[in-house]
């Protein structure tokens, strides 16, 4: 007998819009609270934005990512994020290590004597330790991948845009973006409370988590669409009420399986990747939740036609407060 998992009951009938105006201005009030924290408290700017140095070490002993580390802490270097590389071209004796230092107050870069104090240090955890790579990342350069991570964010966000407005309409589309700015916004918005470091992979996880949060609400919208053409006298809050309810687990099972994967690697993926790790795991709640409660409850502020194809349908205004 084959065993089938159910996290959601058949044809459950919860009234997502029971408390419409908490969840909605709570949303509302959350994206501007963040927004004002971003501009007030600011980012803490990891070395991709901040300027600094790159060393690539060689060694013939295995990387010890904690030893490098705690050799490099009295430096009080401030930024220092060091990863290990692999690299299946590598020889057995080859084990190669990133060392990225951000820019001291003052100085472009890394000066000479910077680069040495490391080097006697990580010599005191590795003799065999060799630098064959320096390069240094100046605040210009710096200033240019602000802009062109904001670009790619705005350009993605913009695309979604593009594609919801295609393939159904304008009202959806809007319903789409107010719920990606809504995910962004929090997502910067914890970064900043907690002064998590903030670099590109963390952009990364932005333009990822605009993805997962997109296709949670294209579904949510193609079960309305259809809806709309099959209870064609039916109020538009009550056919989004089931439209979620229909789709909705669908919504827990991904979205749990997901969180499973990712509170496993916060848990145990180690420091280099914590950073993106939270922003997806952070990504992946708030991106559930607006498909839930803010992208249908945009629609529904601005009403929908009730059925396709037909010169003579008009847009059917739906109240916010009333759904009638």
């Amino acid at each position: 007998m084959a065993f089938r998992l159910k996290l959601v009951p058949d044809n459950t009938n919860i009234d997502f819009f029971r408390w419409q105006w908490l969840t909605f201005w709570g949303s509302v009030a959350l994206v501007i609270a963040s927004i004002i924290l971003s501009a007030v408290v600011g980012l803490n700017f990891g070395i991709d934005f901040k300027g600094g140095t790159t060393i690539r070490t060689e060694s013939t002993s295995s990387v010890d990512v904690g030893a490098y580390r705690a050799a490099v802490a009295p430096l009080g270097l401030g930024d220092v994020s060091i990863t290990e590389v692999y690299d299946p071209t590598f020889g057995p004796d080859q084990h190669v290590a990133m060392l990225r230092i951000q820019a001291q107050e003052g100085d472009e870069a890394v000066t000479p004597e910077i680069i040495t104090k490391v080097e006697q240090a990580l010599k005191g955890v590795d003799p065999s330790i060799t630098f064959p790579s320096v390069e240094s990342v100046g605040p210009k350069v710096s200033g240019e991948l602000i802009k062109t991570a904001i670009l790619s964010v705005l350009a993605g966000v913009a695309a979604i845009c593009f594609y919801i407005w295609l393939r159904f309409e304008w009202q959806f589309s809007v319903g789409a973006v107010v719920a990606l700015i809504h995910d962004i916004a929090l997502t910067i918005g914890i970064f900043s409370l907690f002064q998590i470091k903030f670099d590109l992979t963390i952009i990364a996880a932005l333009l990822t988590i605009l993805g997962y949060s997109i296709n949670d609400t294209v579904v949510v919208f193609d079960r309305l669409r259809e809806n709309l053409i099959k209870y064609k006298t039916r109020p538009l809050r009550d056919l989004c009420n089931l439209s979620v309810n229909e789709t909705l687990s669908r919504t827990v099972m991904t979205s749990g399986t997901t969180l499973m994967a990712l509170i496993a690697l916060l848990i145990f993926g180690g420091d280099v990747i914590r950073g993106f790790v939270f922003a997806m795991t952070w990504g992946v709640i708030v991106g559930t939740y607006s498909s839930v409660y803010v992208a249908k409850n945009v629609v529904l502020m601005l009403g929908v036609k009730r059925d396709w194809g037909k010169k003579d349908d008009g847009p059917a205004g739906t109240q916010f407060a009333t759904g009638k």
